[in-house]
């Protein structure tokens, strides 16, 4: 998540409630994350290599020129991936400019996003996520989560929640989906939506018991219906 400012941290969800690993689920799933993105780039980039001589060549290219990026975001170096990786390479933010229409361009545009949110900077991350075209079940609920956290961050809390509620909604997965839960039923709590809360956290207890945030559950669901 990207930091809050002072003015709003009341206002906003106060994931430190539940655990560290909400905080940061992008940390804790930073190798199921990157690995995710970083197949389709390699898979999808060959097939576009063969199949078409312009995009393939720039797929190609664009692969090699995002290395060093990727290599600074997973050593949490955010501001160097996005514009300074080192070693003459370009950041996420060039290449999904320069390498727009292929494969890696469109990844460069969630990587971009997730840098600019880990460095506080939610409002330059809203159009690199929305830019980004995600495909299978988990990088669609990836992208609307960031983008709940991305207007969270900027007190814009139904976009927020209407996000959170598409991610909860795009997937069933232990790797994920328990957190959006969380965030979305602790928003509703924000907003005075408690029983959109109660069912957030129900969804959690009910699907999700044996994960870590649905052993420690109940202590919310009891208090948005006591």
């Amino acid at each position: 998540m990207a930091k809050r400012k002072e003015d709003i941290t009341e206002t906003l969800v106060n994931l430190d409630e539940i655990s560290d690993s909400v905080t940061s689920y992008y940390d804790k799933y930073k190798n199921i994350i990157l690995g995710v993105i970083g197949g389709l780039v390699v898979l999808i980039g060959g097939y576009y290599a063969y199949k078409n001589l312009y995009i393939g060549p720039k797929q190609a290219e664009a692969v090699k020129q995002m290395a060093r990026a990727e290599q600074m975001c997973a050593k949490d170096s955010f501001d160097l991936a996005l514009s300074n990786p080192g070693g003459g390479f370009p950041g996420f933010k060039d290449i999904a400019a320069k390498y727009s229409g292929t494969n890696a361009g469109n990844v460069a545009n969630y990587y971009a996003g997730v840098c600019l949110l880990k460095t506080g900077k939610a409002a330059e991350a809203v159009p690199y996520l929305e830019k980004f075209s995600p495909s299978g079940n988990m990088l669609p609920q990836m992208k609307a989560s960031l983008l709940g956290d991305a207007y969270a961050d900027q007190n814009n809390l139904e976009k927020a929640y209407s996000q959170y509620e598409k991610a909860a909604a795009a997937s069933n997965n232990e790797a994920v989906t328990p957190f959006v839960l969380m965030k979305m039923g602790m928003l509703a709590e924000k907003m005075g939506k408690n029983k959109e809360a109660a069912a957030a956290y129900q969804r959690i207890k009910d699907e999700y018991a044996t994960t870590g945030i649905g052993r420690n559950v109940d202590k919310y669901l009891y208090r948005v219906t006591e």
